[in-house]
C-alpha cells in the first residue's frame, strides 16, 4: 500500500520533534490564534483533527505575486499549473487530486463553473486585490460540502474591518508587460453591523499563451474588473441579516486551439462575466442556533476560437439553499445538523438536482483530546444517493505539542457537461474515495514551530475518455468510467523560524507518490514528487524590508522538465500603514512550463504603492 512509505517518514520525523532544542518551525501559511472553518462550526485550530492552510491578507500582499494561485501554491501540497499569462485557464491541485476535487468558496459562494468541462473554479482571473483570509481545508471533505470534495476545500473571505470604526485600502501597481493593477476597499463596523466594499482593476498585455521557444509570439492580454460587497446586521440581539457577493467582467486572450505563424496569428480569446450573491440569516432561538442561507452563482462566458466571429457560448447557473442548526449537548458536546437543495443548470445542455442532509457531533473527550464525527447524505437526481462521512481527532500531549488524524470518504458527481454535453453519458455514475492523514505540530513558543503530516487519498470509478466508447453517438469517443483505481500518497512538511531579530526563515516541502492500477492509475494529470519552497525575509534597515523566496520541483511527469524558480522583493515602510515596494517574479530569468506547450513569464518586475487607513 503506498501509504506505507509516507508514514514511515512521517514517524521519523515525528520521533525528530520530541528532541529537545530543535529550531525549526511552521510555514508562514499556518495558523494564529483564530478560528478556522475545519468543521460545519468556526473552529479552535488546537482543537481540530483536520490540517488547515491559512494565508491573511498581509501574507498575500507582501508575496511577491501577481496572480492568487501562484501565491497559493506556496502552501505545502499546492500546486499551480496554467495556460499561459493572466487570463488563461489556470487551476490548483492539492496533493495530486486536480482542481474538480478542490471546491473554491468566496464568502460562502462556490464558485466552481457549472459550465465547465469539469465543474471546477478556474483561477485564471483572480489576483489578490479584496482577499483578506484564505484557509486550504486538507482531505476529503464531502461530509461537510457534498459532491467534489474529495481533495479538500479552499475557502476565500474578502476584506473586512477588523475593529470598530473605519478601515480602507489602497493599492496600485504598474511593472513588465504594461501590467497595471488598481484596487480600493472601504469597511466600516458598529457594534451591530459591519459593511465592506472591495473595487479592483487589472490589465497586462501579456506573453504568448503558447511557448514562446516553439516559435510563438503575439501576446495574449488580459483585463479584468471586479466588484465585491459585504454587510450584516444585528436587527435583534436574537437575531442577524446579511449580504454578500460580487461582479467580474473580463475578458483573456488565448492560445487554446491555435498558436502563431507568420500567416495565422492566433485570435482566441474569452469574455467572461461571474455574479455571486448570498444572503443568510442567523437566530437564536432558546438552546437552538439557526442559520439560513441561499446564494446564486452565475458564469456566463464567451469563447472565440480559429477567428471566429461567432462565439461559443457557456452559461452555467447554481442556486443553492441551506439550513443548518446546532445546540450544545452539556458541557463537552456540541451538535450541528441541517440540509440543503442545490440545483445546477447549464444553458442549452440540462440541469440536476441535488438534496442533502447532514449531521455532526464535536466533542470535547478531555482537557487533551477533541473528537468530531460528521455524516452526510446526498441524492442526486441522476445517480441516487450517495452517504459521506469523517471522523477527525487532536490530542494535545502538550500544550505545544499536538497528534492530529482524520479519515473520511467522499465523492464526486459527474458535471453537466460529463452528464449532457456532446460527448456526455447521461448513465454515468459517481466517482468515489477515501483519504486519510497523520499529523503532528510542535511549537517552540513565538519564535519556532514545526509540522509533519502524512497523507493518503485513493480514487475509484474515475470519469475519464474513452476514444473506443460509442454510447454519445460520437466517432471519437465519450466520457465514461475509467476502471481501477488512482491514489496519491505522501508527506508535508512546514517550517518556520526567527533566526535572530531581524530575520525569519519559512519553508515546507512535500512528497507525492502517485500509483494506482487499471485504467485510473493514469486518470488524473501527474504531479511532481518533490516540491520544495524556501523563503526568507530580512529588515534591512528599520524602514526597509527584504524577501525572497525560492521553488525547486523535481521528478515531474512526462516529459517536463525540473526547474528552480526564485522570486525577490523589497518594500519600503513610510509609516502609518503606507508602504512601496518593488518585487521581481522569476529572479533568473528560468526557462519552464507549468503544463506542456504553454509558457511562463520570463524575468518581470513590478512597483507599486499601498495604504492602509
Amino acid at each position: 500500500m503506498t501509504f506505507y512509505p509516507a508514514l514511515r517518514r512521517f514517524l521519523c520525523v515525528s520521533t525528530c520533534l520530541s528532541l529537545p532544542g530543535l529550531a525549526v518551525a511552521q510555514d508562514f501559511m499556518m495558523l494564529d490564534d483564530i478560528l478556522v472553518r475545519a468543521n460545519l462550526e468556526a473552529t479552535d485550530p488546537d482543537r481540530s483533527g483536520s490540517t488547515v492552510h491559512v494565508a491573511t491578507g498581509e501574507d498575500l500582499a507582501a508575496a511577491p505575486y501577481t496572480r492568487l494561485g501562484a501565491a497559493l501554491a506556496q502552501m505545502p501540497g499546492l500546486s499551480f499549473k496554467s495556460n499561459g499569462p493572466a487570463g488563461t485557464a489556470s487551476t490548483i491541485t492539492l496533493r495530486g487530486a486536480p482542481a474538480q476535487y478542490v471546491p473554491v468558496l468566496l464568502d460562502g459562494i462556490d464558485m466552481g463553473d457549472p459550465a465547465a468541462g469539469k465543474g471546477d473554479f478556474d483561477f485564471g482571473t483572480l489576483g489578490v486585490a479584496g482577499i483578506d483570509r484564505v484557509e486550504v481545508l486538507t482531505g476529503a471533505q464531502s461530509a461537510l460540502y457534498g459532491s467534489n470534495a474529495v481533495g479538500g476545500v479552499i475557502n476565500l473571505t474578502s476584506f473586512r474591518a477588523q475593529e470598530l470604526g473605519t478601515a480602507q485600502r489602497f493599492a496600485v501597481e504598474y511593472g513588465s508587460y504594461a501590467t497595471q493593477k488598481i484596487s480600493y476597499a472601504y469597511a466600516a463596523k458598529t457594534e451591530r453591523g459591519e459593511v465592506s466594499v472591495t473595487l479592483s482593476h487589472l490589465s497586462s498585455n501579456g506573453f504568448s499563451a503558447k511557448e514562446e521557444n516553439d516559435g510563438n509570439f503575439e501576446p495574449d492580454g488580459f483585463r479584468a474588473n471586479r466588484i465585491g460587497f459585504f454587510g450584516q446586521y444585528q436587527v435583534t440581539d436574537a437575531v442577524t441579516v446579511g449580504l454578500n457577493g460580487f461582479f467580474e467582467d473580463s475578458r483573456g486572450e488565448n492560445d487554446v486551439w491555435s498558436g502563431d505563424t507568420a500567416a495565422n496569428i492566433g485570435q482566441d480569446y474569452t469574455d467572461r462575466r461571474a455574479t455571486g450573491l448570498r444572503a443568510f440569516t442567523e437566530i437564536t432561538a432558546g438552546a437552538f442556533d439557526h442559520k439560513i442561507e441561499a446564494s446564486y452563482y452565475r458564469s456566463d462566458r464567451q469563447s472565440y476560437s480559429y477567428g471566429a466571429t461567432a462565439p461559443s457560448d457557456f452559461d452555467g447557473k447554481r442556486v443553492k439553499l441551506s439550513y443548518t442548526g446546532a445546540a450544545d449537548l452539556g458541557a463537552s458536546a456540541r451538535v450541528i445538523f441541517g440540509a440543503d437543495r442545490k440545483r445546477e443548470s447549464v444553458e442549452g445542455e440540462g440541469s440536476v438536482t441535488t438534496l442533502g442532509v447532514f449531521s455532526e457531533l464535536n466533542w470535547a473527550v478531555s482537557d487533551r483530546a477533541d473528537l468530531s464525527a460528521t455524516l452526510r447524505h446526498d441524492d442526486h437526481e441522476t445517480y441516487g444517493g450517495f452517504t459521506s462521512a469523517r471522523l477527525s481527532g487532536v490530542y494535545r500531549l502538550q500544550e505545544d505539542l499536538l497528534l492530529r488524524a482524520s479519515l473520511g470518504n467522499g465523492f464526486r458527481a459527474p458535471s453537466l457537461y460529463e452528464l449532457y454535453g456532446p460527448y456526455g453519458d447521461a448513465a454515468m455514475a459517481v466517482e468515489k474515495s477515501t483519504s486519510a492523514e497523520l499529523g503532528v505540530e510542535k511549537r517552540w513558543g513565538e519564535a519556532a514551530s514545526l509540522r509533519a503530516t502524512a497523507f493518503w487519498l485513493e480514487a475509484k470509478n474515475l470519469i475519464g475518455f474513452d476514444y473506443a466508447a460509442t454510447s454519445c453517438g460520437q466517432a471519437f469517443g465519450c466520457y465514461a468510467q475509467v476502471p481501477g483505481t488512482t491514489r496519491r500518497s505522501g508527506l508535508e512538511l512546514e517550517a518556520e523560524a526567527a533566526v535572530s531579530e531581524p530575520l525569519t526563515l519559512k519553508g515546507n516541502y512535500t512528497y507525492t507518490q502517485s500509483a494506482g492500477t487499471g485504467m485510473a492509475a493514469n486518470a488524473w494529470a501527474g504531479v511532481a514528487r518533490h516540491d520544495l519552497n524556501l523563503s526568507a525575509e530580512m529588515a534591512l534597515t528599520p524602514d526597509w524590508t527584504g524577501l525572497l523566496t525560492v521553488e525547486r520541483v523535481i521528478d515531474r511527469p512526462g516529459t517536463l522538465a525540473n526547474y528552480t524558480v526564485a522570486n525577490a522583493g523589497v518594500r519600503y515602510d513610510f509609516g502609518a500603514g503606507k508602504q512601496a515596494y518593488l518585487h521581481i517574479e522569476n529572479l533568473f530569468d528560468e526557462e519552464y512550463q507549468t503544463i506542456s506547450g504553454y509558457g511562463t513569464s520570463d524575468r518581470a518586475v513590478y512597483v507599486g504603492f499601498r495604504a492602509q487607513f
